[in-house]
């Protein structure tokens, strides 16, 4: 299955044994697949139409009355237009709210730039105990969406609609907050996260391979919290670190990592993101290439990052 048919049959199971289990939509339901909850449990599923503020405001209400809502809706309007209603309403009122922002960054594609969130990582970033989730797969969807639904307080889970790619196996156990290990090295590790990065940062791993550079590669599922004592092991292990994201370098998962690094382990860190742009109109491919996000181009910047670092 793909990541939209994954994330509904994987709620359907989940609330065919519990009833505080329910969907809030904002008119995309065909969209995001969610049509077929609707279908099993039409009393628990709700369109509230194109007024995503709304919709956060009905789940944080639902959640207080001990419900456990699953609100979905492009990213660019999870994280913007509903931002101030997730803010109060679900975090700071201690609320139980799992919000879904689909087709994160490049994965808009025609839906152009205004549907374009290269932002919503760094705004979800500040918001206090909030966890951040970016599976890069569907059979990694199933388990962490598994434990977002059943985890004590609001999560924000970044996915994109269009996706059947296979990183994981059904067996594969993730946890969140742990990142996973997907290759080992000793050169430089490639600390990569989401759907579109971390497929890339293998490929660049074996690209990189080819030219005698030892590239470990981990993905970073889980944004916040983040997996510290993964960073660390690598950072001591290769002294050097690369991390990749369909998303700003400025406040996103990069950010994190420089952060945390610059307080407890000095070490050089390539950023590899959008660099200050806005989003804009094309193809997957065409936006990846154009925004620098390819293997072959982060492979390119692996090596001189190497020979600046390292001669």
């Amino acid at each position: 299955m793909g990541m939209r048919e994954t994330f509904t049959q994987t709620l359907i199971n989940l609330a065919e044994s519990d009833k505080r289990i329910c969907i809030l939509d904002a008119d995309l339901m065909v969209g995001h697949g969610t049509k077929s909850f609707r279908d099993v449990f039409p009393e628990r599923s709700f369109n509230v139409g194109v007024a995503e503020a709304n919709m956060v405001g009905i789940a944080s209400g639902l959640s207080s009355e001990g419900k456990i809502p699953v609100a979905e809706t492009f990213g660019c309007f999870a994280a913007r237009r509903a931002y101030d209603q997730f803010f109060i309403s679900a975090n700071y009122a201690k609320q139980n709210v799992k919000l879904v922002g689909s087709d994160p960054g490049v994965t808009a594609e025609y839906n152009g730039g205004t549907h374009m969130p290269f932002e919503d990582i760094a705004l979800m970033r500040v918001i206090p105990d909030l966890v951040i989730i970016s599976p890069c797969d569907p059979a990694s969807l199933a388990p962490l969406l598994e434990q977002a639904v059943y985890r004590k307080g609001s999560v924000y889970i970044r996915i994109p609609r269009k996706a059947d790619q296979s990183i994981y196996d059904d067996t594969t156990q993730l946890k969140i907050g742990k990142g996973t290990v997907l290759r080992k090295g000793t050169d430089l590790a490639i600390a990569a996260t989401g759907f579109v990065m971390v497929p890339e940062a293998l490929k660049a791993a074996a690209l990189l391979e080819k030219e005698g550079i030892d590239a470990a590669v981990l993905d970073f599922h889980t944004i916040k919290p983040l997996d510290t004592e993964l960073l660390l092991e690598y950072a001591r292990n290769t002294g050097l670190l690369v991390t990749a994201e369909n998303h700003q370098i400025t406040g996103g998962f990069g950010s994190a990592v420089t952060e945390f690094l610059s307080e407890t382990l000095a070490t050089p860190v390539l950023r590899i993101g959008i660099q200050n742009r806005f989003g804009q109109v094309g193809t997957k491919e065409f936006l990846m290439k154009d925004y620098e996000l390819t293997a072959s181009q982060m492979a390119e910047k692996i090596k001189k990052f190497l020979k600046e670092k390292r001669g």
